[in-house]
């Protein structure tokens, strides 16, 4: 699951800055998606050490009477613009001490490595994957490591537009296991109508949605 939405008024792309909690829509969300695992055979519940997803964790673990764990390996990607504001059309990239850092974006160059993102979470999964053996397990983390290990998993490149994440805010995307192998991945979106509208402009299905990777 990727966490609610976060209380950022600056508009900074905060990482893994501490400090940052949801916003009283991101709690709403993380309630929505609460609800809708309630029924769930969920056994194990797990998060990024950061507040967004810690918060966001909660309702389904207190749905479920269980403790959240933490994983630092589901922890948001590291990048070097991290507390500052970085977007299209704000500057960012005429600022010559900014150059070195976006020389590369097959890596990428501006902050931690795809394939290094892609070791960590496929760790973490299937951490949780043993520790919920023959149940379900909820994993909360961020948008860009939830979108590579996905990527990777559906034998696609690493390197992508990110305005085409299939990853918006509480949504889930699902891992089915077959013994200890992966094989297939589903998404879904149980608090859509709560996401920002503007969030959602252009968001398109990717190839893989609901793939299966054989028996």
């Amino acid at each position: 699951m990727r966490h609610g939405e976060v209380e950022n008024p600056d508009g900074v792309l905060y990482g893994r800055l501490a400090g940052y909690h949801l916003s009283e829509l991101g709690r709403r969300m993380a309630d929505r998606v609460g609800e809708h695992l309630a029924s769930r055979d969920v056994t194990y519940v797990v998060a990024s050490p950061l507040e967004r997803a810690q918060e966001t964790a909660e309702p389904i673990a207190k749905a479920h009477g269980l403790d959240i764990a933490s994983d630092e390996r589901l922890i948001e990607a590291e990048n070097v613009f991290q507390g500052k504001t970085f977007g299209i059309g704000d500057g960012a990239l005429r600022r010559p001490a900014n150059w070195k850092h976006v020389v590369n974006p097959f890596k990428p160059s501006w902050g931690e490595p795809y394939v290094d993102q892609v070791v960590r979470m496929m760790g973490a999964l299937n951490a949780a994957k043993d520790a919920a053996r023959g149940h379900e397990a909820v994993l909360v983390s961020h948008q860009l490591p939830i979108w590579i290990v996905r990527s990777y998993v559906e034998k696609r490149r690493l390197w992508h537009d990110p305005r085409k994440r299939q990853c918006t805010l509480a949504s889930l995307t699902t891992f089915t296991y077959r013994g200890d192998r992966i094989v297939s991945v589903g998404y879904s979106e149980p608090a859509r109508d709560l996401v920002p509208a503007h969030l959602l402009a252009g968001a398109k299905p990717v190839k893989g949605k609901g793939k299966a990777f054989g028996a």
